[in-house]
């Protein structure tokens, strides 16, 4: 039985990050990545999403990203086909498609069963992230409305919306960013839980990952710094406000089989209703470990697993290292936690 120094299960940014720095770290790892692709959740963003930030900012660990050969941020594709060259570029040991299924705890290491078979590993980083778990609030009727409904995840781009109603979910970038696009072919209201809160035109995604890393070295006593969920002003959301399409109303209190009914009684009918409502951590493989707490995460102190030491967890958001779920963040993240990784783990004779 091969069991590994290090397994990474997960092999998208943060995947990719890691990887590279283990290797620098001399630990003998494997990347196990569910994907049939490169490019972990962003092979599943919609057709127009870019970055909020320019190509030098968002790059992983050995190699910054090479500006694109068009006008603004770089592109869904852009990042995709990145994240492809830095996979080869680098020869990481990853193994796809395989899907870990659960972690156990052995004496001596931790074993993954997966649908490729048993792996096992001194270490487990998991690196999963959130895509594959969406979130979509519990709205009383919501099971019984006969339109469509199609979390931000799955969403591609708005043809398929034209000349119907549609109500756009979610008060954060993903419901500014397709409640831009969709507004122009359908009869559209985006239903935020208060009033938006947007970026000065001028600032990029480059202040929401300083604020993410602020957040986490502020003191509890100070005042808090600004949040990260502001809204970028991205081109498309920029010419949308100019349109006067980005008014928002509160939310609906249940939902019909045709419509939703808004809290002063009014009914609306409604085709389609596009959650923009974020992601939860996608944890299941380590139910069987007992460390998910109620609330969906995993105890840590610093990204390692206070209940089973010998898990560490990278790029889930701000409790697995400020900005880690970001491109941004992934490099500093998986440089934080390897090199603690590296000081926690005892010599071995060769």
């Amino acid at each position: 039985m091969t069991v590994h120094d290090v397994i990474v299960i997960g092999g998208g940014q943060a995947g990719l990050s890691l990887g590279w720095y283990l290797r620098r770290a001399g630990l003998e790892d494997l990347i196990l990545d569910a994907g049939d692709g490169p490019g972990g959740a962003w092979r599943h963003g919609w057709d127009s999403l870019r970055l909020f930030s320019p190509a030098g900012y968002s790059s992983l660990p050995g190699w910054l990203m090479p500006p694109p050969d068009h006008p603004g941020q770089p592109t869904r594709d852009d990042v995709l086909d990145y994240l492809t060259r830095y996979e080869a570029r680098y020869a990481l040991p990853i193994r796809r498609p395989v899907r870990v299924r659960t972690v156990t705890a052995r004496p001596d290491h931790l074993a993954l069963a997966t649908d490729q078979g048993e792996f096992t590993a001194r270490t487990v980083i998991s690196a999963t992230g959130t895509w594959s778990n969406p979130f979509v609030p519990d709205i009383p009727g919501r099971d019984g409305f006969g339109g469509v409904q199609l979390h931000s995840a799955h969403y591609r781009d708005p043809h398929a919306f034209a000349g119907q109603t549609v109500l756009v979910v979610g008060g954060g970038n993903s419901g500014a960013q397709i409640m831009a696009e969709v507004a122009p072919v359908a009869r559209a209201l985006w239903v935020t839980t208060q009033e938006p809160l947007f970026l000065p035109d001028d600032v990029d995604g480059r202040v929401l990952f300083e604020r993410a890393v602020a957040r986490m070295k502020a003191p509890q006593a100070q005042t808090p710094v600004g949040g990260v969920g502001d809204i970028v002003v991205v081109p498309p959301v920029l010419e949308a406000r100019a349109r006067g399409d980005l008014g928002t109303v509160r939310p609906f209190r249940e939902m019909t089989a045709t419509g939703v009914i808004w809290p002063d009684g009014a009914e609306m009918s409604v085709d389609a209703v596009i959650w923009c409502t974020g992601f939860r951590p996608a944890l299941d493989h380590l139910t069987g470990l007992g460390v998910v707490e109620p609330d969906g995460k995993v105890a840590v102190q610093g990204q390692r697993s206070i209940k089973e030491p010998r898990l560490w967890l990278a790029g889930y958001g701000d409790w697995t290292g400020p900005g880690s779920a970001t491109l941004m963040g992934a490099a500093r993240t998986a440089r934080d936690l390897v090199a603690a990784l590296v000081a926690a783990t005892p010599s071995r004779p060769a």
